[in-house]
């Protein structure tokens, strides 16, 4: 890994505050993360400059092509169209772009642009070979205008600074209309400030749009180093067929070679009178430099929670640690003033935060979330209750205050019953709980169907499979919350309602199987196949779907018949063709190991059902596997979307040596650690993890001790972790 900004690199971390665990020497861990790993294939990463959670992303946007350019960069690509302050990360669908600049010389016009007709637009090649991109901090040479673009960030303002060469017409222009190909505009408006003596000091501004995100508002206040000459405006036509300013031409006249023109950009989802204040609280001043350090020390904090010794790669485990970190991202301004999910402004004492993708992330991101941030998860926690009071359910996949609805089942539900299971406070958890309650018994999306048959039919509902199983996951999750609660009947009524998937399970197949209202099964049938668009699973087919059921690990052993059965049908999965069938298979069935997807979320869990099966070696050799193929350095290193931090959490979680499989559940079940030795930091001090003789060929756990003590069952508890300690692997 190539080595960057060494003298600020330096100080960043010999400023840090973190506490070194005896054995451990003092390193600089940012110089393992690899940003570029994931922006390849289909991995959809975020390329750019941000701090942890924060609630800008400044980076890069590339002249969309298709679903690879979700998060604006892509590595087969090198235009760039401006330098936008928000970006989704690993996403399967594209939004934000919002407030998009761009440092130009000469005159521009003001579109999008075509690389077919290299002077259309503002756009540019950015020069890769000199592309530097390392946590916190962002620089590319644009080739079309031969200005040097450096980018970094607070949590809510991001800073550029451009280096110009001579030129007569230095300009930045915002760009309200062109961020990305999957919003539009629907009302922008740019503003100049101006002193006593007329002159320019700051641009204010919003954009509304209407995309993936419904009625998403950003504001913002921008502020230059350099004095502005002059400011020119220009009105675009939206769809509507009104017209508005979209574009902003902040004139700086000539400049000499070299000289360098600092910019403070602010957002809030509030108002622009916010989005001053943020700058005001995080960015008064123009050290550049300075804030670059900041955004590391940041970073290093963050990273230094979790040190490790071994041969295993550390750029892998690191980048993933730190793609883990990019959201939930901030949705509030200094003075806990936020946009709810009705709309409406609130405020709170609180964090309140956004980009929560649930049906993804509840899997493997919140769970490690749990253990490393333990101080965000009360803040995390009450802003989904605030959505649910504003929009009545708790949230399924919500961006910038709206409700998508994106994918199945009840997610954020889960993530609540996990934080009631593992004790989180900061919250009413009787409230949490009728919140949870509530949102599961609505009769939206399906589950009308699902109370009036038991099960969603298949013929009355697509995606009917998908669907009601995951539902049936985030009834599990309620029953254990009610469980932790001492709220029996309420516990005894969900646990029924999360065996509802039973109702697919086909014994003549062994598969789970789309059934009709009347009880017949779906003809004829093909596990092999896949409809992205219309079937009985999302993204997936009957082998990944019949294992979707990790709330009910002995139903699955009873509709096998054993233990021993199961496990010989979890090594059918494995070794099956890994083939996809149908015109319009899902392109989110990927990272294939048989009929195993480890590029999507669904089958994340199965490796370790071998594990509950008492078959820890097998779960052993398949999660070194999956370590060892499809995660990389290279910019493909992901075998599916990053998907908001999961792909990676996965991948972290895995390394350390235990996976959490039931939803709302205090257990970690153990697979196969890839390190030496790894020290956590947790609020009872360190929580280490010792791999005796670990190496690629002893990659099996022959015994456990917990404290000294040896451990007769094949996991670890949450609160386990948490109080500190020393949990050792003895390998084979």
């Amino acid at each position: 890994m190539r080595k960057y900004l060494l003298p600020l690199l330096l100080l960043a971390v010999s400023c840090s505050s973190g506490q070194d665990e005896p054995g451990f020497l003092k390193e600089d861990l940012l110089q393992y993360v690899d940003t570029r790993i994931g922006s390849g294939g289909h991995g959809h990463v975020f390329v750019g400059a941000s701090v942890p959670f924060g609630a800008v992303q400044l980076g890069p946007t590339s002249i969309p092509q298709d679903w690879d350019w979700c998060s604006g960069y892509h590595d087969s690509d090198s235009t760039i169209i401006g330098f936008s302050h928000t970006h989704l990360s690993g996403t399967g669908i594209g939004d934000l772009f919002d407030v998009t600049v761009m440092p130009v010389v000469g005159r521009v016009t003001y579109a999008r642009g075509s690389e077919d007709e290299p002077a259309s637009g503002m756009w540019s090649y950015g020069a890769r070979s000199k592309e530097i991109s390392r946590p916190g901090y962002y620089s590319i040479p644009l080739e079309r205008y031969g200005i040097k673009a450096e980018l970094t960030a607070t949590a809510r303002v991001g800073m550029h600074r451009y280096t110009y060469p001579a030129t007569p017409s230095a300009a930045i222009v915002f760009d309200l209309e062109n961020g990305g190909c999957w919003d539009s505009p629907t009302s922008t408006s740019i503003t100049q400030q101006v002193d006593e003596k007329g002159n320019v000091t700051a641009l204010d501004g919003y954009r509304f749009s209407t995309g993936w995100a419904k009625n998403q508002k950003v504001y913002f206040h921008a502020e230059f180093s350099e004095p502005v000459k002059d400011v020119v405006f220009v009105e675009k036509t939206y769809a509507s067929g009104s017209e508005d300013v979209m574009y902003a031409r902040v004139e700086f006249g000539h400049l000499p070679p070299g000289k360098q023109v600092l910019m403070k950009v602010a957002i809030s989802p509030v108002s622009v009178a916010n989005a001053r204040e943020n700058m005001a609280a995080e960015l008064p001043g123009w050290d550049f430099d300075a804030t670059v350090t900041k955004a590391m020390i940041a970073w290093d904090t963050e990273l230094e929670k979790v040190r490790i010794q071994g041969t295993a790669d550390r750029t892998e485990f690191y980048t993933a640690l730190y793609h883990t970190m990019i959201a939930p991202s901030l949705f509030c301004d200094v003075n806990g003033d936020y946009r709810g999910a009705n709309g409406e402004v609130y405020n709170s004492k609180s964090n309140t935060y956004t980009t929560f993708s649930l049906w993804d992330t509840y899997r493997a991101q919140m769970p490690l979330m749990s253990i490393l941030h333990p101080e965000k998860m009360p803040d995390i926690v009450s802003t989904m209750l605030r959505i649910y009071e504003q929009q009545g359910k708790l949230p399924v996949w919500h961006l910038m205050g709206w409700e998508t609805n994106t994918m199945v089942g009840n997610p954020g539900v889960i993530a609540i019953a996990d934080a009631i299971v593992k004790g989180v406070g900061g919250f009413d958890r009787a409230a949490a709980f009728e919140a949870m309650r509530e949102s599961v018994m609505l009769d939206e999306r399906g589950q009308s169907l699902r109370k009036q048959y038991g099960y969603i039919p298949a013929d009355k509902f697509n995606w009917a499979i998908a669907h009601d199983m995951e539902y049936a996951i985030a009834d599990g999750a309620v029953a254990n919350a009610a469980a932790a609660l001492g709220y029996k009947e309420d516990e005894q009524f969900f646990r029924e309602r999360s065996h509802s998937y039973r109702n697919y399970m086909d014994t003549t197949t062994l598969f789970a199987r789309g059934r009709f209202a009347d009880g017949s099964w779906r003809s004829p049938f093909n596990p092999f196949e896949s409809d992205h668009f219309e079937q009985d699973y999302v993204e997936g087919n009957a082998w990944q779907y019949t294992w979707l059921a990790p709330q009910d690990f002995d139903g699955l052993v009873q509709f096998y018949g054993s233990r021993e059965k199961l496990v010989e049908r979890l090594d059918s999965l494995f070794a099956a063709p890994s083939v996809v069938e149908g015109a319009n298979a899902s392109p989110d069935i990927s990272g294939l190991i048989g009929q195993y997807v480890h590029g999507n979320e669904p089958s994340h869990h199965i490796i370790y059902f071998y594990t509950m099966a008492g078959r820890r070696d097998k779960a052993a050799e398949k999660v070194r596997q999956v370590l060892a193929t499809l995660y990389s350095t290279a910019p493909d290193g992901l075998s599916g979307n990053e998907d908001v931090g999961q792909m990676s959490a996965w991948y972290v979680l895995s390394a350390l040596g235990f996976y959490q499989v039931e939803p709302a559940s205090e257990r970690f079940w153990f697979g196969s650690p890839l390190f030496d030795k790894v020290s956590i930091a947790v609020p009872g001090g360190f929580f280490n993890i010792v791999a005796h003789d670990n190496s690629l060929e002893h990659k099996y756990i022959s015994k456990v001790k917990l404290n000294g003590r040896t451990l007769r069952r094949d996991y670890i508890l949450f609160d386990e972790i948490m109080r500190g300690g020393i949990l050792e692997f003895y390998m084979r």
